[in-house]
């Protein structure tokens, strides 16, 4: 409110009215010529507030602020000089020039002007002697006191609302940061779990294609055409299975049936690695009573994929064992071990399926562990906890995108 000319206009005019009327009916000098310079004092204020003060009140200038002190002195002086009742004028005067001087050190030089200006009209208006010049000090020092110690209250709150207002922008500030942080952590996510998504799923059905159109030209330029037939349609099965994966992927849900069928789902993954490669595949599922969510069975179905595409990258092997249990409290357990040529898992590596598997399963709450060497094949063991972890984990990935 005190920033505000409108407020300003209304209390100055109101201020200079009330002084006006009390100058004129009783409060003021008897005499007519007394009551005009008084009159002419308050006409003089209200002009120097409206062609000096008014224009600093919102964007304070140090010229508004030294000009008014000077016309705020002199009608001062001149009114207090007439009658000692113009001191009213005072009440205008302090606060305005707290306002025009924008800083503490302005705010009291200021006052001390004003009350310089009252101790001045009062010396001249006042009784011969001590007593004028006392009654002039006293009513100048207090209304100096108190406009000081008023004017350092108020522009201490100014200032712990301006300190408040700083600080508030800071924490927006902050908090914009942080949001846009965790969009950008949670669009990485989602692309790192799309990437996976394409590379369980798309990637490798994408590979078995290739493979099996490999051996459909091979059977066809040998002059095989019933074996090259039998290859073009597992291209074409494969084929409706990648169009299946790519709009489950469009839709943003798991490559596998609705109704929990994780035996179903498994059986023909292998199936398929069989007729691409040739494997000898031994299966074995066991979740008989097992409440297998949504969830887990993505987890176990892109780690069993993962595992047989790199089996038939990588190992070399002629036999495969692929087991998944479940736990008497929920928990599921896949283990898959080869006949292969092995490797040294400390050795570098570039590619990204064996990381991407250590991630969703982790993401899972998860445990992985591998046990391979060079000669030796490869045997490896993933355990999930009970559905409410792993669902929760996953969903919470889910959602952050």
């Amino acid at each position: 409110m005190l920033l505000k000319p409108r407020w300003w206009d209304i209390t100055v005019a109101a201020g200079a009215l009330v002084i006006a009327v009390g100058t004129v009916f009783g409060f003021g000098p008897t005499s007519p010529a007394r009551q005009a310079v008084a009159l002419a004092a308050t006409a003089g204020f209200v002009l120097a507030y409206a062609l000096i003060a008014r224009g600093g009140i919102e964007r304070p200038v140090p010229w508004r602020s030294h000009a008014f002190l000077v016309a705020a002195f002199a009608v001062i002086t001149v009114g207090c000089a007439a009658a000692g009742f113009m001191a009213m004028l005072q009440t205008l005067a302090y606060p305005l020039v707290w306002v025009l001087g924008d800083t503490r050190r302005r705010g009291i030089l200021g006052s001390v002007v004003v009350a310089a200006a009252t101790f001045t009209g009062f010396a001249i208006n006042g009784a011969p002697g001590a007593s004028g010049l006392a009654s002039g000090a006293a009513t100048a020092g207090f209304s100096l006191v108190f406009a000081i110690a008023l004017g350092m209250w108020i522009a201490s709150i100014a200032e712990y609302g301006e300190e408040r207002a700083r600080l508030l922008a800071d924490l927006t500030a902050a908090q914009a940061q942080v949001e846009a942080l965790s969009r950008d952590r949670g669009a990485a996510e989602e692309r790192e779990r799309l990437a996976r998504d394409i590379h369980d799923t798309l990637a490798q059905t994408l590979a078995g294609l290739v493979l099996l159109a490999e051996r459909a030209g091979r059977r066809s330029r040998e002059g095989r055409a019933d074996a090259a037939a039998d290859a073009i349609g597992e291209v074409e099965q494969v084929a409706r299975e990648a169009l299946g994966e790519a709009r489950a992927l469009v839709a943003r849900t798991a490559a596998v049936p609705s109704d929990q069928a994780l035996d179903a789902a498994l059986g023909r993954l292998s199936d398929r690695f069989r007729a691409e490669t040739g494997l000898d595949i031994d299966l074995r599922v066991d979740t008989a009573g097992a409440e297998i969510d949504r969830e887990r069975q993505v987890v176990m179905l892109r780690c069993v994929q993962e595992l047989l595409a790199n089996v038939r990258k990588h190992s070399g092997a002629s036999r495969v064992a692929v087991q998944v249990t479940g736990a008497a409290d929920g928990g599921l357990r896949l283990e898959v071990a080869d006949d292969g040529a092995g490797f040294d898992p400390a050795a570098p590596r570039t590619g990204f399926g064996l990381d991407g598997m250590r991630e969703r399963v982790a993401l899972a709450g998860g445990t992985l562990v591998m046990a391979t060497a060079p000669g030796a094949g490869a045997r490896v063991v993933i355990e999930l906890p009970a559905a409410p972890v792993a669902a929760s984990a996953i969903r919470g990935a889910e959602a952050a995108s």
